[in-house]
């Protein structure tokens, strides 16, 4: 095992790695490499690039948790599902094709895990199954990564979603799809808007 080399700092370089260069770019290689160890040094602690978008998944994850333990009860189930959308997002944000990392991957620390056990308590006092709380927290979650997964592309390749360019490029005979490109908005007020459709959605369910 090299000398110095822990799960933890790992995950950080990795991190680091996605961060520079984005998740095509991160290999086992490429993180030996900026470690300084040969490639078989990390598979004492990671066995593969999955277990290491395992790895990375669960730290991003550890920290919505703990900022999510700070949310006190009572604000109602819409808020407690509204937060966990916007720090989801937050936390996404902070890296580099942050949720391109948690697609089909496993927590390693169950502790992660057993954080949803309270927000699945306070769904389910507020009224919901247990199978339509757990499918709340699911769906929230899903409408997170691929806003997300969206909001990253376009800010890597904004030149590819220029409204004008797009215009131009579609010709005559569109004039509302035109119409609606221009009204685009990206960032927090279009995420709190798309993601209040999907709570209403939840709220007509319930009631």
């Amino acid at each position: 095992m090299a000398k110095g080399i822990t799960r933890e700092r790992i995950v950080a370089a990795a991190l680091d790695l996605l961060d520079e260069k984005g998740m095509d770019a991160l290999t086992v290689r490429a993180l030996a490499s900026r470690l300084g160890v040969a490639a078989p040094a990390l598979y004492w602690h990671v066995r593969n690039k999955q277990e290491l978008l395992d790895e990375m998944s669960t730290t991003v994850m550890r920290r919505v948790t703990d900022a999510l333990s700070s949310v006190p009860s009572g604000a109602g189930w819409r808020d407690d599902l509204l937060t966990y959308g916007r720090v989801l997002r937050s936390q996404y944000l902070r890296h580099r094709d942050g949720a391109r990392i948690f697609s089909g991957t496993r927590f390693s620390d169950p502790d992660v895990v057993k954080a949803k056990e309270s927000w699945l308590a306070r769904l389910t006092d507020a009224g919901f199954s247990l199978a339509g709380a757990d499918d709340a927290v699911d769906l929230i979650t899903a409408v997170v990564v691929g806003f997300v997964i969206e909001e990253q592309e376009r800010g890597h390749s904004a030149d590819r979603y220029a409204p004008d360019e797009r215009d131009a490029w579609l010709g005559d005979g569109a004039d509302l799809v035109k119409a609606a490109g221009h009204l685009r908005d990206d960032g927090d007020r279009r995420f709190d808007r798309q993601l209040g459709i999907v709570l209403d959605g939840l709220g007509a369910r319930l009631s």
